[in-house]
């Protein structure tokens, strides 16, 4: 780019600076255009133009490299579209991936794809974030994720030389929308109800879905080689096809197999040949089962005439923490059987509190409450406050 000064004027009460700068168009093009921002105000501090121009050369100088400033004021979506998207298909787990994608597409896209990547401040991620918020009807957990994946596509610009200064999502509010549903555990009653309910091998892999806490992808990646007879070692994990490896280091670890469903799977076994290698579960080609294909075709509609609701493979998951915690397992044990990073996931988040333990507790806490009163008080409110 050549040297340029640019050029200060005021209007009113007003400072403005105007320069010329190249902009990567849709199409991968550059086009060089002219460019103009409000400086300051007119006031004390800012009475002459040699007053105001040192604020338009902290805008031009970073300008001076041609091909760095063309990259730069790129546009958000096709920085988005073109590389991020590309960066988090390598990176990210396929699943993850794909919840960023169709974020990005159903709702960032349409209120951030025009923006200049380095041009953008808090203020616009905020009105981005409160637009969303007011067309959609989502939770606010929902829009915490969209404003996580919006941050990381802020961190890789920055990473890679397109956007500099603070991540213009750190300060950005969460809109006020509705709260998120509570997540859903199976008890265990839901879960020998479902295995006496579904055919084979629907109920064989929901009992290796509620009685190993593995997720949908790592039992759709299950080997016969990966077990023992008293273990499933957990190798890899297989989601819309793509086989890649389970989602942390800690989710590499074998799982015990308890009596009953030991036997089911060595049932299984026999039925289809006594395999020693391949996929535990398969389909007519002999490929891994699709365990969503498996829900709507058998599991769906062998429910549909009972009192069992379908509320998918994770609550499986979630319904093993909180069954473990309801016969008193320890908060670290489980999380070692769910094969949790950390132990708060464990806590706050699979563990599920149920009705029947609530009334158990407050019965525990009525009659510590009586046992320690000389007198039979009415149980109303204001004589247990008194």
């Amino acid at each position: 780019m050549k040297h340029q000064d640019g050029h200060v004027y005021r209007e009113g009460k007003v400072w403005f600076g105007r320069w010329r700068e190249n902009f990567v168009q849709a199409d991968g093009s550059v086009k060089r255009m002219l460019r103009c921002r409000k400086l300051a105000d007119y006031c004390d501090r800012y009475r002459s133009e040699g007053d105001v121009r040192p604020l338009l050369q902290a805008i031009i100088a970073p300008l001076a490299n041609d091909f760095k400033q063309a990259q730069v004021t790129m546009q958000f979506g096709k920085f988005v579209d073109d590389i991020y998207l590309a960066h988090a298909e390598e990176q990210l787990r396929g699943s993850t991936f794909q919840d960023n994608r169709r974020r990005w597409k159903l709702y960032l896209a349409p209120v951030c794809s025009t923006w200049w990547v380095r041009d953008v401040r808090c203020c616009d991620v905020q009105n981005a974030m409160n637009e969303i918020a007011r067309h959609h009807d989502i939770s606010r957990p929902t829009l915490r994720r969209i404003k996580a994946v919006l941050s990381a596509m802020f961190k890789l610009a920055r990473q890679r030389g397109y956007f500099d200064g603070i991540n213009p999502c750190t300060d950005v509010a969460i809109p006020k929308a509705r709260e998120g549903e509570e997540t859903y555990a199976y008890s265990f009653e839901e879960i020998m109800a479902m295995i006496a309910r579904l055919p084979e091998p629907a109920s064989i892999i929901v009992a290796v879905a509620a009685f190993t806490g593995l997720r949908r992808g790592e039992i759709r990646g299950l080997q016969w080689e990966s077990y023992d007879g008293s273990a499933l070692l957990v190798t890899r994990s297989i989601f819309n096809g793509v086989v890649s490896e389970p989602k942390t280091r800690k989710s590499k670890a074998a799982v015990p197999v308890i009596a009953p469903l030991r036997a089911m799977l060595d049932s299984h076994r026999i039925t289809e040949g006594n395999p020693q290698s391949g996929p535990m579960f398969t389909n007519n080609a002999g490929r891994p089962l699709d365990l969503n294909n498996l829900t709507s075709r058998v599991i769906i509609p062998a429910l549909q005439n009972s009192s069992i609701q379908w509320h998918g493979w994770h609550a499986f998951r979630r319904g093993l923490a909180t069954n473990l915690n309801r016969v008193g397992v320890p908060m670290k044990t489980i999380q070692a059987i769910l094969r949790h990073a950390n132990l708060s996931t464990t806590a706050n988040i699979y563990v599920k509190s149920v009705d029947e333990d609530s009334v158990k507790a407050m019965q525990r806490l009525e009659s510590v409450l009586f046992s320690k009163c000389s007198v039979n008080l009415p149980a109303t409110p204001a004589n247990l406050l008194n």
